[in-house]
């Protein structure tokens, strides 16, 4: 693994310039309760993605009065999945493995492999991996990858698991989770607070500087998950109370009832409701925008650590919230090439 070279190469040229060695492919995250793809999600799909997506199936979450794990958020299909490439993806709550007796673990693994092998079965979904995403802590790792092998016994299946930066850079101490394959997480990297003059949490360059030198030493082969999302953070007396990942930017400039006091800070100039929102006069929204230019200097930044000639994966997250404004399906499929 090595540093190389980064070209600039947005715009006139970029295609043949981003593209290294021919072996990075395009996927999309759906991060819906609901399975149901529009026609604007369905060409971004099939042509910058070539159908493949990491389709999350459902949330395992603790319940302290029943003192047990229990399966959240189950996604609803009301569209036939069964033509796509599709990675069912569990998210698993660090208060499970917080909990969790270990004697409890591996029929949280049979439960959690039977639930996505059911509902693979129910809808004729062909699949090969198996992704977990959990955000693993010193006290949970043990738990949570003594789970994560007892689910590959189950499966059969190729397993991937989610890998933050902080994972990366601290590896000795957080470890490296016993799967196939991992997929960094290359966003939500920042702090997300009431600090209008923070850096936005989703990406920027000088946080994502402080962990990337660590890429290269990680053990496992990774993947890569991008972010193409932006959200507005609500702001009420100093304190983050709701983001919203479909307020653009021309909702808050042009109705009226905001006033822009920074590039990206908008003031309530009265009280009002906004989809169903109740917003307080004076409430602060602070755009956290993630568009072409950004998402390219994200994948410049990493690509140039990770090692070349490397079959990798390229997931954009996510398919139901991208701005079709802002991206267009060759604007996914030069992102991809520029690793």
């Amino acid at each position: 693994m090595r540093y190389r070279w980064v070209i600039l190469c947005w715009g006139i040229g970029m295609l043949a310039a981003c593209k290294k060695n021919h072996t990075a492919t395009g996927a999309f995250y759906y991060w819906k309760s609901s399975y149901q793809l529009d026609s604007v999600q369905q060409e971004a799909l099939q042509q910058a993605a070539g159908n493949r997506l990491y389709l999350h199936f459902f949330d395992i979450g603790w319940i302290d009065a029943q003192h047990r794990a229990v399966p959240q958020a189950v996604v609803q299909f009301t569209q036939t999945a069964s033509h796509l490439n599709i990675t069912p993806v569990v998210y698993i709550t660090n208060k499970v493995f917080e909990n969790i007796a270990d004697s409890a673990i591996d029929s949280l693994a049979r439960n959690t492999w039977q639930l996505v092998y059911g509902m693979c079965r129910r809808e004729s979904i062909t699949w090969k991996t198996l992704q977990t995403d959990c955000d693993w802590t010193l006290n949970t790792r043990d738990k949570y990858f003594t789970f994560l092998r007892v689910l590959k016994r189950y499966s059969h299946k190729q397993l991937e698991a989610t890998i933050r930066l902080h994972q990366v850079k601290y590896k000795e101490r957080t470890g490296v989770p016993p799967v196939d394959k991992g997929i960094l997480m290359y966003y939500n990297m920042g702090s997300l607070d009431a600090n209008i003059d923070h850096p936005s949490s989703i990406y920027n360059e000088a946080d994502a500087a402080k962990y990337i030198a660590s890429v290269p030493r990680y053990p496992l082969q990774l993947d890569v998950a991008l972010p193409v999302f932006s959200w507005a953070v609500h702001i009420r007396n100093g304190r983050v109370i709701q983001l919203y990942s479909k307020t653009r930017r021309s909702r808050l400039q042009h109705t009226g009832d905001f006033e822009q006091t920074g590039r990206n800070v908008f003031r309530a100039t009265h009280s009002f409701f906004m989809g169903g929102t109740y917003v307080k006069e004076n409430d602060i929204f602070k755009l956290e925008e993630t568009g072409r230019k950004i998402a390219e200097k994200a994948a410049h930044q990493l690509a140039a650590v990770l090692p070349m000639n490397h079959q990798r994966t390229i997931v954009y997250y996510e398919l139901s919230t991208f701005d079709p404004e802002e991206y267009q399906t060759k604007d996914f499929i030069r992102l991809s090439d520029c690793f």
